[in-house]
């Protein structure tokens, strides 16, 4: 789940950038050189607007009070890279890989709206077309597996629709959770083409000002909290199917490179940390350790693709993440409630003490994950 992304006409953003005295390009960087990005509550200073094609490290530094989220995006919001949730004080690199083209930075504090922005312009070619035969391997294969978690997603989530349509509440309960394991695996595929996920996986904490709550969360609502299935959310269940099979015919299109694997897999465990543990992702089903699997699923697969190059770059990074993924893989199969599905202990059930378990377990999948991108990119 993600803040929406307002679509926005191209003289609508010139006039909000103005306003916001958005961002200072400084001067240009070199090859190999990190763009230095800082962000705060109303600015976004980057220290270069032209790259040479190939990988980009973002050396991120928010000196605002907000969270904030910073991106490369395509001219059409299409993400290439982001990264989520950066606290107050905090510091992050990110390491992507773009191709000769005209692209944004996009600082968005408190992680709404369209954000402050900053032009990139990326020339020549660089050592994307030096790539290594077994990493396009991994992002083909990578392309197939998201592929196949959309395909697999849409008939269940029609089976959910179809008991909110047909008003058997237990039934909807049922499919709720099964519905969402593909989407999980694979929600920061989903997030780049920016206005899927903003239909289909909201919170209602997570809405813009004028925007109608629609998807799986407001679905959720009504059939825990509210208990009741009216005609708003029969309509609600169709548009969740439409939505779901509009992201299904456009996974294919997907800008995926190694580095946004690796990136994507850290996004991951980022959504655990701050949706999954903290147990406000599914508030009203308390279903939160079935997308908590998801999640997990999705990283670990992104990471085994990556392992061949990463293994031979850095050998001890490939050893300490099987170490981890293999702990927190153990630690949530203590929650099944059944070992051969994705049944799980309802995690209002889960203690204070055992959600501090289960972060720290992330946490320490998190920080060697975090070097993935960078490894592969070497």
């Amino acid at each position: 789940m993600r803040a929406v992304r307002l679509t926005v006409t191209a003289a609508v953003a010139t006039a909000a950038l103005t306003a916001l005295t958005a961002c200072t390009a400084k001067s240009d960087a070199k090859d190999g050189d990190a763009i230095h990005v800082t962000a705060a509550d109303s600015t976004c200073e980057t220290s270069a607007k032209t790259v040479p094609a190939g990988h980009v490290t973002l050396k991120i530094e928010n000196t605002g009070s907000k969270a904030t989220e910073v991106e490369i995006l395509f001219p059409d919001d299409r993400i290439v890279s982001e990264k989520e949730n950066i606290g107050p004080g905090t510091k992050y690199t990110l390491t992507a890989e773009v191709k000769a083209g005209s692209y944004e930075i996009a600082c968005r504090p408190g992680m709404k709206g369209h954000g402050v922005r900053q032009k990139l312009t990326v020339s020549g070619s660089g050592k994307a077309a030096e790539r290594n035969p077994a990493l396009d391997q991994a992002v083909a294969n990578y392309r197939q597996y998201v592929q196949e978690q959309a395909d697999t997603t849409v008939p269940l989530a029609e089976t959910f629709a179809k008991a909110v349509e047909d008003g058997d509440l237990a039934a909807a309960k049922r499919a709720y959770a099964p519905s969402r394991l593909g989407w999980e695996r694979t929600e920061p595929v989903a997030e780049s083409f920016g206005d899927i996920d903003p239909k289909t996986d909201t919170r209602a904490d997570g809405l813009e000002k004028g925007q109608k709550w629609t998807g799986w969360h407001r679905l959720e609502k009504a059939l825990w909290q509210d208990k009741r299935i009216g005609a708003e959310e029969k309509a609600l269940a169709g548009q969740l199917v439409g939505d779901l099979k509009d992201w299904q015919k456009r996974v294919g299109t997907a800008e995926i490179t190694p580095t946004s694997m690796a990136n994507g897999a850290k996004e991951l465990l980022d959504e655990v940390a701050t949706g999954k543990v903290t147990g406000e992702e599914d508030r009203y089903s308390h279903t939160d350790l079935a997308d908590f699997k998801g999640n997990v699923e999705g990283a670990q697969k992104a990471y085994e693709l990556l392992k061949p190059v990463a293994a031979k770059n850095d050998a001890a990074l490939a050893k300490e993440l099987d170490k981890q993924f293999a702990a927190l893989d153990t630690l949530l199969d203590k929650y099944r409630e059944d070992k051969t599905s994705y049944d799980f202990v309802s995690y209002d059930k889960v203690t204070k003490e055992q959600r501090k378990e289960l972060s720290d377990a992330v946490n320490a999948l998190a920080e060697p994950l975090s070097k993935l991108a960078a490894t592969v990119a070497k």
